[in-house]
C-alpha cells in the first residue's frame, strides 16, 4: 500500500532511494495560455501497481506522466561546482516523462513520481480550482490552482536546440526524405515548438557539427545539386518541403547550417551532388575553406539560395552560420570565411557561438552567441545579446541542464535573460543520440553521456518513443518553464515598466541577479513567480 505522498513543484527531482526534501507544494497560479506542472511523489510499503487519476474542473486540461530513471556514468566533471544533486555521483537520475496510459508497478520502499501538466490553452476562465490526485481510487493530495485573467504575450526570444535528423534516421532505421522520415521529423519539430524552440537547425548541407576530422555523418542535405564542370544547378524542393513542415509544426525561424567546419572554419562541409549521373561527395575535409573551387561554388549557391528565400518570403526568418565555436588560434581562417559569407549573404543576420570578444570587436560576427560564463564583457556592448550553454558551463553556478543539476538551475535562465534583455538562446543537443564526434550510435535510455564525453543531459532533452513519437524530459519542461517566466516578466513590463519589474525581481536579493549569482533556493524561484503573477493581476 501507499504509505507516503508529497506534492512537489516541477523543479523537484525524485530519487528512488531517499525521501525528497523539496518544499511541499500547496498551490500555484498560472496564466490562461501557459502550462504549469507539479509532481506527486509517493512511496509504497510493498510491491504494488499504482493507478493515478485526477478529479477537477480542470481535468480535461491535465496530462499525466510517469517519471522514469536513466543511468548516468558521468553526472558532472571533477572540477564542477557544488550546485548538484546527489553530490553529482554516478547512478540513476529521474528524467524521462512517460505518458501515463496504464497502472504503473512500484517497488517496495522506493520513491517514485508522477508528473502532472496543466494546459488550459486559453479556454479556462480566471478563478481558483482544485485538482484532487487519486492513487488506486483513494485521495492522495489536493492542489489549489489559480488561473489568472491574463495571457502570456507571444514569445519574442529566439531559441534553438540543435535538431539532428540523422539521429532520427539511425534510431528508427529510416531513409532520408522518405515519407516516414518526414513524418517523424515533423513529430519532433512539433515537440520542439511546443517547448519554446522556434528556431530549427536547417541542413542545407549535412551539418559539420560534432564530426571527427576526416569522418562524415549520414547525409541529410536538403539542397539537390547537379554539377557540370565548374557550373552548378540547384533544386530546392526538399528545402521547400522543410519550410512548409516547419510552418505546420510551429517553427518560426530557420537556422541555416554552418558553411564551414567546426572549430576553425578551415574546411568545407560535406556536400553531395550529381555529376555525370553519379551521386557523390564533391566537397568535404579534403576541401580547403578558401579554395577556388569552394569559393566559386558558394558564390553560385548564395545567389540561388537567396533567390529561393526571397521568392518564398522568408528572408527575415533566416539566419546564417560560418563556423561553430572558433578560438583565437583560428582567428585568421575564421575572419576570411566570415568576410566571404557577409559578402555573399548581405542583409542576413550572421550568428555564431563564441567566447572571445575579439571576434565581435573585429566585426567578424554581427550577432555573437555567447557562453553564459563568458557573457559579461558583451553586456551593454552588443546591439543584441544572445547566449548559450553546453558541457563547458559547469562551474560558477551558471545555468545548465545536466541530469544532476537541480531544476532551478535550468529554470533560472528565463529570469536572467529578461534581466539582461537577451534576444536568443542556443544549445547544441535536442536529440544527439551518438557518441562524441558521431562515431557510433547510442541508446539514450542506457547511455546518457555521449559515451563518456559530456555530463549526462548535455547531449539531448528528448528520447525516441515508439511509433516515431518523441518522449520529453523533465529538463525540457523546466527549461520551458523558464521561458514562460521570461514572458510573464515581459507582460508585467508592459503594465508597470521594465525598471519596476527589475526592482521587483531583485527586491529580496543583496546584489543584482547575474548569470552566475542568483538565489539558488527552490522556494525563492517559486515565490518570485507567484509575486510576478500577483503583480500582473493587480495591474490589470
Amino acid at each position: 500500500m501507499i504509505t507516503q505522498t508529497k506534492l512537489l513543484s516541477s523543479l523537484a527531482k525524485v530519487f528512488p532511494s531517499y525521501e525528497p526534501q523539496n518544499p511541499p507544494l500547496e498551490g500555484l497560479s498560472m496564466l490562461q495560455n501557459e502550462r504549469a506542472s507539479f509532481q506527486l511523489a509517493c512511496q509504497s510499503s510493498e510491491d504494488i501497481t499504482a493507478a493515478v487519476t485526477v478529479e477537477s474542473p480542470l481535468k480535461e486540461y491535465v496530462n499525466i506522466f510517469f517519471v522514469g530513471l536513466v543511468p548516468s556514468s558521468l553526472p558532472k566533471y571533477e572540477d564542477s561546482d557544488d550546485f548538484f544533486l546527489n553530490e553529482g555521483k554516478p547512478g540513476s537520475y529521474p528524467d524521462i516523462l512517460y505518458p501515463y496510459t496504464a497502472p504503473v508497478p512500484l517497488k517496495q520502499g522506493e520513491w517514485n513520481a508522477f508528473w502532472f501538466e496543466i494546459s488550459p490553452s486559453g479556454e479556462v476562465r480566471g478563478g481558483t480550482y482544485e485538482i484532487k490526485v487519486l492513487l488506486n481510487g483513494e485521495l492522495a493530495q489536493t492542489l489549489r490552482v489559480t488561473v489568472l485573467d491574463a495571457a502570456l504575450p507571444e514569445q519574442e526570444l529566439i531559441v534553438t536546440h540543435w535538431f539532428h535528423t540523422d539521429c532520427l534516421m539511425s534510431w528508427y532505421k529510416i531513409e532520408a526524405f522518405s515519407e516516414e522520415y518526414w513524418r517523424i521529423v515533423e513529430n519532433f519539430a512539433r515537440c520542439a515548438a511546443e517547448h519554446g524552440i522556434n528556431f530549427l537547425l536547417t541542413p542545407l548541407f549535412t551539418p559539420p557539427l560534432d564530426t571527427a576530422p576526416g569522418a562524415e555523418r549520414l547525409t541529410v542535405q536538403l539542397v539537390d545539386i547537379e554539377k557540370r564542370g565548374w557550373n552548378y544547378s540547384f533544386s530546392f524542393e526538399k528545402l521547400d518541403r522543410w519550410v512548409d513542415m516547419c510552418d505546420r509544426a510551429g517553427i518560426r525561424y530557420f537556422e541555416m547550417s554552418h558553411l564551414f567546419t567546426q572549430w576553425g572554419a578551415e574546411f568545407a562541409p560535406k556536400i553531395m551532388a550529381t555529376e555525370k549521373g553519379e551521386y557523390k561527395r564533391i566537397f568535404g575535409w579534403e576541401t580547403k575553406a578558401n579554395s577556388r573551387a569552394y569559393v566559386s561554388f558558394l558564390t553560385a549557391f548564395a545567389k540561388a539560395l537567396t533567390e529561393y528565400i526571397d521568392k518564398k518570403g522568408i528572408r527575415e526568418r533566416c539566419f546564417f552560420h560560418v563556423s561553430d565555436e572558433p578560438s583565437l588560434s583560428h582567428f585568421y581562417s575564421y575572419r576570411r570565411a566570415s568576410r566571404l559569407i557577409q559578402k555573399l549573404f548581405p542583409g542576413f543576420k550572421l550568428i555564431d557561438a563564441l567566447s572571445d570578444y575579439a571576434f565581435y570587436q573585429k566585426g567578424l560576427v554581427k550577432t555573437p552567441i555567447l557562453a553564459n560564463n563568458h557573457i559579461e564583457p558583451f553586456i551593454g556592448n552588443v546591439p543584441e545579446l544572445w547566449t548559450y550553454y553546453c558541457c563547458g558551463q559547469h562551474k560558477n553556478y551558471v545555468s545548465n541542464r545536466f541530469f544532476a543539476m537541480p531544476g532551478q538551475r535550468a529554470r533560472i535562465l528565463g529570469m536572467q535573460m529578461f534581466r539582461y534583455d537577451v534576444k536568443g538562446f542556443l544549445q547544441w543537443g535536442f536529440n544527439f543520440w551518438y557518441s562524441q564526434y558521431a562515431k557510433k550510435e547510442l541508446n539514450p535510455f542506457e547511455v546518457s553521456d555521449a559515451g563518456g564525453a559530456f555530463p549526462s543531459g548535455d547531449a539531448y532533452v528528448t528520447y525516441p518513443g515508439e511509433g516515431g513519437e518523441p518522449l520529453v524530459s523533465l529538463r525540457l519542461k523546466q527549461f520551458y518553464d523558464g521561458i514562460q517566466d521570461m514572458m510573464a516578466l515581459q507582460l508585467l513590463a508592459t503594465k508597470i515598466g521594465r525598471e519596476q519589474v527589475i526592482t521587483l525581481l531583485e527586491s529580496d536579493v543583496e546584489a543584482p541577479i547575474s548569470f552566475s549569482q542568483y538565489p539558488q533556493d527552490e522556494a525563492w524561484l517559486l515565490n518570485k513567480r507567484e509575486q510576478i503573477n500577483r503583480a500582473i493581476a493587480e495591474n490589470g
